[in-house]
């Protein structure tokens, strides 16, 4: 009889992943040997074996975050967050203690910055920002990684304080004065200013990647996505799907894949923009290898669109603040549809970034032109976010097959967000079908929850809290919450799903993949308290990952 590697007895299950009375797991060469219970599951183990006793903890599939940006996440693990920072004095004692914990000449950064810091309607500007230094290069990012603010020096620096030609989307906002105000709008007009950076702007969403990078500045690379993995384990992730990616990212996971330090297995799209066009969907060919059951590519990403709180989301109808106005896709119609076709031609699933109503209608066009173009198939392609889509275009996602890729921490009000200015600038004919889980849910549309980190907080836990406890902005909104059972398919099945693996992971079945996490405390109160459960420890592929400090395990 053959052995099982790791057994954990005296666990806890739910009927959503084992059947009743499901104790016991066990694990041989990273895939799921038996469940049971324990007197069933003790016939395995041997000398050799190593036995965890989960001591009541809840067993269950690691989960699957299914949006996030490994490489800019980890590059903020060493910024300035400023989530939960308010007012002026308060950024400016921030900044003042994380200038003086890094000294130097560099760009200083702070992520995650709500466009109320300031308060109010006061947005923020290169003025404001030299009041905290204006001799050093600083700039602040916003929470949802589509707009940055940068003072006097970095725009000096960067050569845009009296603007510059951008590519259709991006924006250097003016001042009446004739010079930049300090706000830049969408990844080109950001980029410019992480640039002055330690990393030079390697980890920004507008770099394509493909210029030489000295080998020191790959082995720091390398450790930061490494880094960022840990991070995910940490939080009971065991499949990271990246939203954005290039040749260069490719390299450095499949080295890092290859030599076993990898935390977490990966999901690495190619980035493509307009200019790229549809042959620009022949470069994922410069990825090079896979590697089998770590590292995995097909999939094409694109953005048609921005954010609310910078008027770059496209609608349907006008912004109800200015009459005439419902932005412009990033990409035209021809070339977004252009794209599809090529890609689904070659058997690539599509990620579009779509916020405005009007970008997810285009979103769904051109899926559907691609069907036309290529015939029916098993291609899932998804839309990432859907903050807001029309009563219509929701029933059009079951029938062309396309997988609702969504973020439970992003509605206004959840995860720390303030309502204003996005409730306002998207105004309230949307809010009956923003954000529109349990609508989509309830058209069997597939979803996938994740948490587009680091916009938000990365603990799927944290996320599901959020999902469970969101509030309709008026007593007029339909609920749009889903139930436990369904946030927890929608970050293990669902996400395995959603990225072609739910023959491999995401579930507790014999054959597929050990990928499990232990879940201390009790799921079910996390609907009255985000601390009411936590991470114990993740395995991945039958290997620990993670073990938290303050388990007894």
């Amino acid at each position: 009889m053959k052995h099982a590697d790791l057994v954990i007895l005296n666990a806890r299950t739910r009927p959503l992943f084992a059947p009743d009375g499901t104790t016991a797991i066990a694990v041989r060469d990273g895939q799921i040997m038996a469940l049971g219970r324990d007197d069933e599951i003790a016939e395995l183990v041997c000398s050799a074996t190593r036995v965890i006793a989960a001591n009541g903890r809840e067993l269950m599939p690691g989960f699957i975050e299914s949006h996030l940006h490994l490489f800019m996440g980890g590059a903020t693990l060493s910024m300035l967050n400023l989530s939960d920072v308010f007012g002026f004095d308060a950024v400016d004692a921030a900044f003042e203690k994380f200038g003086n914990a890094n000294p130097g000449d560099d760009l200083l950064s702070g992520f995650s910055t709500n466009y109320t810091v300031f308060g109010g309607d006061l947005r923020p500007d290169r003025h404001m920002l030299d009041k905290i230094d204006s001799a050093r290069p600083i700039c602040m990012i916003a929470v949802d990684l589509h707009c940055a603010w940068a003072n006097t020096r970095a725009l000096e620096l960067a050569g845009i304080l009296h603007g510059a030609e951008l590519g259709h989307g991006s924006e250097i906002v003016m001042g009446d004065d004739g010079l930049a105000t300090g706000e830049l709008r969408e990844f080109e007009a950001m980029s410019l200013i992480q640039k002055l950076s330690k990393l030079k702007g390697r980890e920004s969403l507008d770099n394509k990647g493909l210029e030489a990078v000295p080998e020191d500045a790959r082995t720091h690379d390398r450790a930061l996505i490494r880094q960022a993995g840990e991070y995910c384990a940490q939080h009971g992730i065991t499949t990271a799907v990246n939203m954005d990616g290039n040749p260069y990212q490719a390299g450095l996971i499949r080295d890092l894949a290859l030599a076993g330090l990898m935390p977490v297995r990966v999901s690495l799209p190619l980035k493509l923009d307009e200019n790229d066009g549809a042959k620009g969907v022949a470069r994922i060919d410069l990825f090079g290898d896979e590697v089998p059951d770590w590292l995995h590519f097909k999939r094409i990403k694109v953005f048609l669109d921005g954010v609310y709180d910078t008027w770059t989301a496209l609608t349907v109808t006008d912004y109800p603040d200015r009459a005439g106005f419902r932005s412009e896709p990033l990409m035209s119609p021809e070339v977004f549809n252009a794209i599809c076709i090529e890609s689904d031609k070659r058997g690539l699933q599509i990620a579009t970034h779509a916020v405005g109503d009007g970008a997810v209608r285009a979103t769904i066009d051109g899926y559907e032109a691609a069907m036309r173009a290529n015939g029916p198939r098993d291609a899932r392609h998804r839309i990432e976010h859907i903050d807001t889509i029309t009563p219509d275009d929701l029933s059009r996602l079951k029938p062309l097959g396309i997988t609702a890729s969504m973020q439970p921490v992003h509605p206004p009000g959840s995860a720390g967000l303030p309502l204003e200015p996005t409730t306002t600038i998207m105004g309230r004919a949307r809010w009956d079908t923003a954000f529109a889980w349990r609508m989509i849910r309830d058209r069997d549309v597939p979803l996938a929850f994740g948490t587009d980190w680091p916009v938000s907080p990365l603990s799927p836990l944290y996320a599901i809290h959020c999902a469970l406890t969101r509030t309709p902005w008026d007593s007029e909104m339909p609920d749009q919450r889903i139930s436990l059972d369904e946030c927890l398919t929608a970050y293990t099945t669902g996400g395995a799903y959603a990225d072609f693996t739910e023959n491999h992971r995401g579930a507790l079945k014999q054959g597929l993949a050990a990928d499990l996490v232990l879940i201390d405390g009790n799921l079910d109160g996390l609907a009255d308290d985000e601390k009411a459960a936590s991470i114990a420890m993740t395995i991945c592929a039958g290997r620990i990952t993670y073990r938290s400090p303050d388990a007894e395990l």
